[in-house]
């Protein structure tokens, strides 16, 4: 595991200081537009946030990345002097995720240079906007850190009370664009893998596909999250430019899961359908999901699975009724989860205990990752992988990173999968797929 940085200052042996204040509003994508590294952004129900410059970083590699991050984000938030009169949605967060797999791909096709196993930033800059609510928060490591975080304070409060929201760009245009496997390769991974759950190796295996599209002019990805935000604004939409490289970003359904105190929320989506192009042929469409004996199976094995690696954590875990979670192209069934937790926990002990989970993964876990690993010929990267940020108290919420996209200026790679159990179909699971790269596609369009 590698040192927290702070510059070049390890922050163990300096000091950490945040300072913040109130906004009248909260341009958070101006923080965005100018390609500072590292940068995040994140939006859940009524919350935004936009981050960038780095305090201090955390990376990890290995079969311990979860317990690293998790120890040093910790000995981070110890080492940090905020002031008491700092509110909850004010104070720093640590934002960031993990590679699906421990460890990515090398080689200079893959999308995922620039982007470790696990990393995770302390902000220089952090802009929080909760309903009316509008926070700027600056924090700066080193001898002179309170000079340093009052001092950015000052500059970025005046930059952005200069500022305003500008409406974001058109979608750049896609001039070639390549599927990996082809159809006919699709049709051979999924008839090996339902010959695998034949056998009784498997129970389901998420396969997934990748779209590599070369773009007609310069992508911004602010704009593609200002555009997903109005189309998605019940997804948990995030972008995230690590150090170096490109940029991965998404507009996920999925919530990996949720730790307040004691309280854990998290779901089960799996089954998927299109949407109608009249109102009754959506609830026809929808309806129909609810009946499939196919979907249904592979939602509760979603379901069981969540409630399993839970329990061993938890005095409760309660699992509401299935319903059907509609989106802008496609439906799902959704099971909501909550559990009550026997003691404290952080919450990326939580996301190592689920991820991944059968609805990106499979089951048994470690046959379906080995099936994921023989067969798909890409790197995942950071796809299906969790996102999203932890606080001082150990408190966070992660997404799986679905319905997403890596990319640099002018290449994209998109990413998509299906649930294969017994009974699936070839063509009706590369039908799904195809409904499941819409999300980002039609930003690049």
């Amino acid at each position: 595991m590698e040192p927290l940085r702070g510059d070049e200052t390890t922050v163990g042996e300096t000091t950490v200081v945040a300072r913040g204040c109130r906004l009248d509003d909260a341009p958070v994508r101006s923080v965005l537009v100018t390609d500072a590294r590292p940068r995040f952004f994140w939006a859940a129900g009524t919350e935004s946030i936009a981050a960038r410059g780095s305090a201090a970083t955390v990376t990890a590699d290995g079969q311990s990345r979860f317990d690293d991050v998790r120890t040093a984000v910790e000995a981070l938030f110890d080492d940090c002097s905020v002031p008491d009169s700092l509110p909850s949605i004010a104070r720093p967060r640590a934002f960031g995720g993990f590679a699906f797999h421990n460890g990515t791909h090398e080689g200079e096709d893959s999308p995922w240079d620039g982007f470790p196993s696990a990393a995770f930033f302390l902000p220089e800059i952090q802009v929080t906007r909760r309903d009316d609510d509008a926070w700027l928060t600056t924090v700066a490591t080193g001898p002179e850190a309170a000079t340093e975080a009052e001092a950015l304070l000052e500059e970025w409060r005046d930059r952005l009370v200069a500022d305003s929201e500008r409406n974001p760009g058109t979608p750049p245009g896609i001039s070639h664009r390549k599927r990996t496997p082809t159809q006919d390769g699709w049709r051979e991974q999924v008839a090996a893998a339902t010959e695998s759950i034949d056998r009784g190796e498997l129970q389901k295996v998420v396969l997934a596909q990748s779209l590599s599209a070369t773009l007609d002019a310069e992508l911004s990805v602010p704009d593609v999250m200002a555009r997903l935000s109005k189309t998605y604004p019940d997804c948990y939409r995030f972008m995230l430019s690590p150090d170096s490289g490109g940029t991965f970003f998404g507009a996920t359904p999925e919530r990996l899961v949720s730790v307040r105190g004691r309280t854990v929320r998290t779901e089960a989506l799996a089954g998927s359908t299109g949407r109608g192009d009249t109102p009754a042929e959506d609830e026809w469409l929808a309806a129909e999901l609810l009946d499939s004996e196919k979907d249904r199976h592979e939602q509760k094995l979603v379901a069981d699975a969540i409630r399993d690696q839970l329990e061993p954590f938890a005095s409760t875990v309660r699992i509401g009724d299935r319903t059907v979670r509609r989106l802008a192209t496609v439906q799902h069934l959704r099971t909501s989860i909550t559990a009550e937790l026997d003691d404290d926990e952080h919450v990326l002990s939580l996301v190592e205990a689920l991820h991944p989970t059968p609805a990106v993964g499979g089951l048994p876990p470690d046959a379906a990752l080995r099936t994921i690993r023989e067969t798909e010929a890409f790197d995942r990267g950071w796809y299906a992988a969790p996102v999203g940020w932890v606080d001082a108290a150990g408190n966070g919420t992660f997404a799986v990173g679905i319905r997403s996209a890596v990319a640099t200026e002018r290449e994209a790679t998109l990413f998509a999968g299906a649930g294969i159990v017994a009974d699936s179909d070839p063509d009706r699971e590369w039908d799904e797929v195809q409904l499941k790269y819409r999300p980002i596609l039609d930003e690049l369009e």
